[in-house]
């Protein structure tokens, strides 16, 4: 069993009907690779009863604790609190909605060796057309922009060395916060690699990525971005 401990979080926003099974997941993933995790559900000021029920998980398994926002914040800013708000020596995240099969984080895993941010790539996403095409625009973009070393920048299946994202600055606060996270790594000389992981159709709750007000506030955080990173 692997020496290094494990933080794994997901961020949530009106997930009363994944949060259990998406906490179950994990408790059944994380051993997989080492005895000493925790589970972190962000709980991303969820009108629903995602809250109340990630609060019942943490107080019936020391192992698991909620971050809650008290208002939504964006999908960025959820992520910050999980990357700030991990203790052990790396960091898991995958999204709330059960898309990801959580036990291959055993591909990941290993990898630890050589690299410090390990990333899935979706294999064949499991999303609609339209879905499909607004993230392969929006990769390409991103790619394009920041020269990433990678295929899926949004692929929610990442593990990185906790040392890559606990001091790093994000600003993001909406769907650019992966390709920030993945400009910035790549800047400061960290070691990227991708592992092909599967994906599933979302069986409850409402995907919100493809608000038109999200992906306005994503492209103009984007070229912000740009400017600064150039």
């Amino acid at each position: 069993m692997s020496q290094n401990s494990l933080s794994i979080f997901f961020p949530c926003f009106n997930e009363e009907e994944n949060v259990q099974r998406s906490v179950d997941a994990a408790l059944k993933a994380a051993p997989l690779v080492t005895d000493d995790f925790e589970i972190i559900v962000i709980n991303d000021g969820s009108r629903d009863k995602t809250g109340q029920i990630a609060d019942t998980l943490a107080a019936a398994d020391p192992r698991v604790r909620v971050i809650h926002h008290p208002r939504n914040q964006g999908y960025g800013a959820a992520l910050r609190s999980g990357y700030k708000g991990a203790v052990k020596d790396t960091v898991f995240y995958s999204d709330g909605d059960l898309q990801f099969d959580l036990t291959e984080i055993t591909k990941l895993w290993p990898l630890l060796k050589d690299y410090d941010v390990i990333t899935g790539y979706r294999i064949r996403r499991m999303d609609s057309f339209v879905r499909k095409l607004n993230s392969f625009l929006w990769t390409s973009l991103t790619k394009l922009l920041f020269r990433l070393p990678v295929r899926d920048v949004n692929c929610a299946f990442k593990l990185f060395r906790r040392e890559v994202v606990a001091e790093m600055i994000m600003e993001s606060a909406g769907a650019l916060i992966d390709a920030e996270v993945f400009a910035r790594a790549k800047k400061a000389g960290a070691r990227i690699t991708e592992v092909g992981v599967h994906h599933y159709p979302r069986q409850f709750g409402t995907q919100t990525g493809a608000n038109p007000l999200v992906i306005f506030r994503a492209f103009a955080e984007l070229f912000q971005l740009w400017w600064k990173l150039r």
